[in-house]
């Protein structure tokens, strides 16, 4: 009995510290990567896992040791699972709305096609292509 609560005990501490080291990660990836875009791939992707490892930790120490189910917990990794990646794509896309410049190295621009489409529609305003001066 006591290597399986030694087991947990290190499964628990493992997961956590997964958790903690892809929330550092995500942190680096904000500081270092060069442009809007990037940065909101870096917040959302990582830190959401990190935060999704440390709270199935605290959830499972929870519900291994304390012998509680903890619904709090349970609804805090679904909101983090839901809203952390919309939420960066929603910011990711107004930025690219407002005109933010991509990295000068990027080789691709997957949303200018989208835009197109509903610039022809008469729905939506549209930034220039990166290479192409702006009509006055």
């Amino acid at each position: 009995m006591e290597t399986m609560s030694k087991l947990g005990e290190l499964s628990i501490a493992l997961l956590i510290l997964i958790g903690a080291l892809f929330c550092a990660l995500s942190a680096f990836g904000l500081i270092r990567l060069p442009d809007v875009y990037l940065r909101s791939h870096a917040a959302t992707k990582s830190a959401t896992l990190g935060v999704l490892c440390v709270l199935a930790g605290v959830f499972l120490y929870f519900m291994f040791f304390l012998d509680q189910v903890s619904v709090k917990l349970l609804l805090g990794i679904a909101f983090v699972f839901v809203t952390s990646p919309i939420a960066g794509h929603l910011n990711g896309r107004a930025a690219y709305r407002q005109g933010v410049p991509l990295w000068d190295k990027s080789v691709r621009d997957d949303l200018q096609s989208a835009l197109t489409e509903e610039t022809q529609t008469g729905t939506q305003t549209l930034r220039p292509p990166p290479n192409e001066p702006e009509s006055k």
